[in-house]
């Protein structure tokens, strides 16, 4: 029987592996699980049942949503895995799991390859040094990257595409895989459930339509949260009409980090935040800009800050002396500039585009001021709405730039997120270091199956993945294959294991819709239905939550600054939109999603919160700063920072981990 708004449709649904998400590290498990479950099912007759669900459509789900101009992750010929493992680990201030890196850095090609195999469009270079962009390429016939084909690169490890159709292209892969009855959207599961003989394992999951009135509960031995990172955290610089613009896709509410850790896995690096330098109000991508236009960004009065403040970076040894300082110090050297009134800052598209005149030929000058706008039509439209409406040709007139509100993610120039088992086959390159056993990787660093939390069966990828940024797409993609294969293992280990939820199915199923039972019972209170007594909104719940973590917790308003005291507040605070959070009301079904991405953001933003807490240093100069511990020691807090949340008392429990270099960085420094 069709359910109804208050009375949904209650559908159960037992799988062997459940995939949460459709963004790259879910197309990637989703391309690669069927070919390891079909030679298990050949090897010993167990045909594992596999389903994904997503909250949207894969075709445009995720980071990648609006498409990309660059890979951001290639190593090709001219680097190794050891050295994509140093660069992550200098950009994010020396504290990253150089085995996730390392490992990652093996396969990450191997994504690209079939990228370009699906129809990805990538720019090449000719035998004589010409550079075609994709659709030239392949019409010349330069080979594949496979095949020899040198891709061109705009920094040391990104290489150009024709990105507008790139998720098109991958989701389409993974769906043809998987095939269709395998493939759930609409469906925003909210909450994890643990095994009710073995609260360390997952056996469940829970969740809605967005477009039918339906609760879903599935039943499983493994499953992968890859549901990305969290937007809309603190406040971000946008209001009015602008009111809800951000630099990462904003149906990213934290779902991957709050879910976990309910579950009871492990988090770690929680107070690491990303905050990029973006074009000014549009959010637009300066990536090209830097790398393959070589402009430079200068303060108003035309200097080069990174020279003019190039002095700061003594005071952070070693990263400072890296031949490119991490991205937290340059916004860094970037900030005093606008604190000291030295702003606006701007991206010098002017000269930039002047000086590629004297060296490029004038088809080459025509293709490159097409690819400054097709830049932003791949991946950030509204920042060619914000040229045109200013005026702005870039070849003429320079653009603002301006380093945004923070975010939460692991697959970009952050490093949040969740502790993972790594790989079994590397590891220390000394005895001593290792207990004396030679590849073998810390203690607790490695448990059985790449990619798996602390809790049994309960699986990550993408931004899911503490400890190991720089991933991007490809290497999300990548991570979403590794995950897939561990996985199916995992379900072979557990083949005569049946899951058992620990929570009443009927009671999961009133926890889901309380909103709706709210605004149902007291929607008559008043005459105006958006101010009532008895429930608060979706939309002001999250204005609260931004106020709060924008103040309080280092956001703009304070120049990403905060102190012990100003956490306590925050703390209390947050603690009090908790309570409010449990009235929280929702008068369709956009309203319960918005009203269940809340409640994600709220842990996670607590998780942030507490880990700043704890950390008694400011790791991330640029990103934010502890104005009362305004340094990092390296003897005290070079260290992984990890968690755990009780969901019964609702606390959570900060720690340390010891960190261990594997890859020597000293290649790295000056």
């Amino acid at each position: 029987m069709a359910g109804e708004f208050g009375n949904p449709e209650v559908v159960q649904e037992e799988v062997d592996i459940l995939l949460i998400g459709g963004g790259m590290a879910c197309c990637g498990a989703g391309y690669e699980i069927m070919r390891w479950a079909e030679a298990a099912k050949a090897a010993t007759g167990v045909d594992l049942k596999i389903k994904l669900v997503d909250k949207a459509a894969m075709d445009r789900s995720g980071a990648v949503a609006q498409g990309l101009s660059a890979i951001n992750t290639y190593i090709g010929s001219e680097q190794d895995p050891a050295d994509y493992a140093r660069m992550v680990s200098n950009d994010l201030m020396g504290i990253t799991r150089d085995d996730l890196a390392y490992d990652l850095g093996r396969h990450v090609d191997e994504s690209v390859h079939l990228f370009e195999e699906w129809g990805l469009p990538i720019w090449k270079t000719d035998d004589q040094g010409v550079r075609h962009d994709g659709a030239e390429s392949i019409r010349e016939g330069i080979p594949a990257l496979k095949d020899g084909g040198k891709p061109v690169r705009s920094g040391k490890w990104q290489i150009m595409i024709n990105g507008e159709s790139y998720k098109w292209i991958v989701a389409e892969a993974a769906k043809k895989a998987l095939g269709s009855d395998r493939i759930q959207e609409r469906i925003f599961i909210v909450k994890l459930v643990n095994d009710k003989n073995d609260p360390s394992r997952i056996a469940g999951a829970v969740g809605f339509s967005v477009r039918e009135h339906k609760v879903m509960v599935y039943k499983f031995k493994a499953c992968l949260l890859a549901a990305g990172g969290c937007v809309n955290l603190f406040r971000p610089r946008s209001v009015g009409e602008g009111t809800g613009r951000a630099w990462y896709p904003v149906w990213n509410a934290g779902s991957t980090y709050s879910m976990a850790a309910e579950a009871g896995a492990e988090l770690t690096m929680m107070e690491n935040r990303f905050v990029p330098a973006r074009f000014k109000d549009g959010y637009g991508p300066v990536g090209a800009w830097f790398l393959l236009f070589k402009a430079k960004a200068t303060n108003a009065f035309g200097e080069v800050y990174m020279d003019r403040n190039k002095e700061m970076l003594n005071d952070y040894p070693p990263y400072g002396q890296a031949a490119v300082p991490a991205s937290c110090l340059r916004n860094h050297l970037m900030l005093k500039e606008m604190k000291e009134g030295r702003g606006p800052i701007y991206m010098d598209t002017v000269t930039a585009l002047a000086n590629l005149r004297e060296t490029l030929t004038p088809k080459e000058v025509k293709h490159l001021e097409a690819e400054a706008w097709e830049d932003f039509l791949d991946m950030c439209v509204g920042q060619c709405g914000i040229w045109v409406g200013e005026n702005i040709e870039p070849e003429k007139k320079n653009s603002e730039l301006m380093p945004t509100e923070p975010y939460l993610l692991g697959s970009h120039s952050g490093c949040c997120g969740i502790w993972t088992s790594g790989p079994d086959d590397v590891g220390a390159p000394t005895d001593e270091a290792m207990d004396g056993v030679p590849g073998h990787l810390p203690k607790g660093w490695s448990w059985g199956y790449r990619g798996m939390t602390t809790v049994k069966g309960l699986f990550t990828a993408g931004d899911g993945v503490g400890a190991s940024g720089h991933k991007f797409s490809s290497g999300s993609h990548a991570e979403g294959r590794m995950a897939a294969k561990s996985m199916v293992q995992y379900c072979l280990d557990n083949k005569d294991w049946t899951p058992e939820l620990d929570t009443d199915v009927d009671a999961l199923v009133e926890e889901i819709y309380k909103p709706v039972r709210t605004y149902m019972e007291h929607k008559d209170y008043s005459t105006a239905i958006d101010v009532n007594p008895h429930y608060i909104t979706p939309k002001m719940l999250q204005f609260r939550l931004q106020k709060i973590m924008d103040e309080y917790v280092a956001g703009v308003a304070t120049y990403y600054t905060t102190n012990a005291h100003m956490l306590a507040v925050a703390e209390e605070k947050l603690e009090m939109l908790k309570e409010d959070a449990a009235k929280m009301r929702a008068k369709d079904l956009h309203e319960l999603l918005r009203a269940w991405e809340n409640y994600h953001r709220i842990l996670t933003a607590e998780a942030h919160m507490k880990h700043i807490q704890f950390r008694e240093e400011s790791r991330y100069p640029g990103f934010y700063y502890r104005a009362d511990k305004n340094f990092v020691d390296e003897e005290n807090w070079k260290c992984f920072v990890n968690s755990v949340y009780d969901k019964d008392s609702k606390k959570w429990t900060c720690f340390k981990r010891a960190h261990v270099d594997l890859v020597d960085k000293s290649k790295l420094f000056k």
